[in-house]
């Protein structure tokens, strides 16, 4: 079986909890990469001790033993090399799907993708869900069991009420105390400059931010032929046109709105990143690992 297949978000979404989904879609990815991704993170050397009841076999230095005829286990100092937050939307213009995926479905599993990598790592992941205020904070942990904790409310979540992405920013900017990376995962619909002033916040604290930013394919191509009604998820507010009387003024708002995002995180030095519901996780995941390699 090609596990690269679960790289693929409609494969994904047909599977039964995200715990799998994140699992798979991390296998997939790593038989795409040449090598491990978890090369140079995880756990240091420190010091041999004497074997006793309740030590791992596959602990034991063999060669040690070979010389002295005693067994010794290896002892290692495991690094918390990073502590991360996924700052994660769910309001409820995140529900839209012009396919099988939604908006946030695409982010909930590139959430749960980036938090199986980093715990495999031995980093530090936080996960923050919010819509018009923050529903819920969940601390920085690197213990395997964390990753359940994560998993577990990625499962759950629902999209919530209208936007406020950059009170969200500010505020978490104020909570998180000790340098590391913030993950900012929304379809960044909000006040830009509001957003902007508040990744500018975590710059200010001398935190590194990586945006991907999530839109389905119809927000970009607005490929509707038909006369249309169009509602706000939001806020409900509705307006019946002809699409293709408006689609080119359309289309240069979303490419201006995409293009002044790009421009103002360079500025920033934040990494942006625009993301479709229907592309494969893999380009997602590798700009993560980039980002973690610049990190060291």
């Amino acid at each position: 079986m090609d596990k690269r297949k679960y790289l693929k978000p409609e494969v994904v979404a047909k599977l039964s909890n995200m715990s799998l989904r994140a699992r798979l879609v991390v296998e997939g990815y790593i038989i795409g990469q040449h090598k491990s991704p978890y090369h140079g993170f995880s756990v240091e050397f420190a010091e041999h001790r004497a074997y006793g009841p309740g030590d791992e076999i596959r602990h034991v230095d063999w060669k040690l033993y070979g010389k002295t005829d005693r067994y010794y286990v290896k002892c290692y100092e495991e690094e918390t090399n990073l502590r991360s937050y996924i700052i994660l939307d769910t309001s409820d213009s995140m529900n839209f799907s012009s396919g099988p995926v939604s908006k946030l479905d695409y982010a909930s599993y590139l959430s749960a993708a980036i938090a199986y990598l980093m715990l495999n790592q031995q980093d530090g992941i936080g996960l923050v869900t919010f819509d018009e205020r923050i529903q819920q904070f969940i601390p920085p942990r690197s213990t395997p069991s964390h990753l359940n904790t994560v998993l577990t409310r990625l499962e759950q979540i629902k999209t919530g009420t209208d936007t406020k992405l950059g009170p969200t920013l500010h505020e978490m900017a104020e909570r998180i105390k000790k340098r590391g990376l913030v993950i900012v995962i929304s379809d960044l619909l909000d006040n830009p400059e509001e957003v902007l002033d508040g990744l500018k916040h975590f710059r200010h604290n001398k935190q590194e931010v990586i945006v991907f930013h999530i839109l389905d394919r119809q927000e970009l191509l607005f490929d509707f032929n038909a006369r249309t009604r169009f509602r706000d998820m939001e806020t409900g507010e509705t307006i019946t046109t002809e699409p293709w009387h408006i689609r080119k003024d359309y289309q240069e708002l979303v490419n201006n709105f995409q293009n002044h995002y790009r421009k103002r995180c360079r500025e920033r030095h934040i990494d942006y990143i625009p993301l479709f519901t229907d592309e494969s996780l893999d380009g997602a995941l590798n700009e993560y690992l980039r980002k973690r390699q610049k990190l060291g």
